[in-house]
């Protein structure tokens, strides 16, 4: 067995090809991850990989899309992804291959 907290991952990443980590694998991604109402990610998207969101609590908007707790999103490889935050929120994220480099920032969009 291995024990650890969420509070020693990097933006509640804990499983993927990175440190820190509590399972490290090539195979996927997954963080449970908080924010704050208003709170933003910078457009972006992944070359390689998919991205699976799923609102454990609040309310988002992923691409002017708004979300609820329960709602899914897949975003498939080259899809830019605008997410915002409408009230404090919680979100987990399965991302797939765990693909080092794989984000770039949509500068057409800021």
């Amino acid at each position: 067995m291995k024990f650890d907290k969420i509070d020693n991952m990097v933006k509640g990443w804990f499983v993927g090809d990175f440190l820190p980590s509590i399972y490290k694998t090539t195979n996927f991604e997954v963080a449970i991850q908080n924010y704050k109402k208003n709170q933003i990610e910078i457009p972006h998207y992944h070359k390689k990989a998919h991205e699976i969101t799923v609102v454990i609590a609040g309310k988002v908007s992923i691409n002017n899309k708004i979300l609820d707790e329960g709602d899914i999103v897949l975003v498939y490889p080259d899809e830019t992804v605008e997410f915002k935050a409408l009230e404090n929120s919680k979100t987990l994220v399965v991302k797939f291959p765990s693909a080092k480099n794989d984000k770039y920032l949509d500068k057409n969009k800021k």
